[in-house]
């Protein structure tokens, strides 16, 4: 007895259909570690800018440590993170002549599989920026940007 083209279609379809179930795991593992990783890298690049921009605030003569605050603010608002949860930034006192500010963020709280695929103990990332200070204050300096 001969078996016929249909026959023969049927077994590759039930063939083909076997074979992407086996690599479907594997290639949705793969694009969402992708994914994950550009994600991560992304909001690494983010606290990296708001470090760099809170230390270019916080080297110039009139500087507060709001001004530094808020304008580290200005740049992680666009990610939607809120302060003190997700992120927090340390600098050191703005009177001294070395400034550095740090923003970090647990890798767990910002990762988007919630730290499945990017875990560890206590991991976070972090931005950080070391800048001298540009000019010391003087007596009537005080209120001059």
């Amino acid at each position: 007895m001969r078996h016929g083209p249909r026959r023969e279609t049927r077994k590759r379809r039930g063939a083909t259909l076997v074979e992407f179930a086996v690599v479907l795991p594997l290639l949705l593992a793969i694009l969402m570690g992708i994914i994950e990783f550009g994600w991560v890298f992304m909001v690494r690049q983010t606290l990296t800018n708001a470090a760099r921009e809170g230390c270019r605030t916080a080297v110039l003569k009139a500087s507060t440590e709001d001004d530094v605050s808020n304008r580290v603010r200005e740049v992680m608002d666009p990610l939607g993170y809120e302060e003190g949860t997700v992120w927090t930034m340390e600098a050191t006192p703005i009177a001294d002549e070395i400034q550095t500010v740090t923003v970090s963020a647990p890798i767990e709280r910002i990762s988007i599989t919630g730290g499945y695929i990017l875990t560890g103990d206590d991991y976070s990332i972090s931005g950080t920026c070391t800048m001298r200070k540009e000019g010391v204050l003087g007596a009537g300096d005080e209120g001059e940007s």
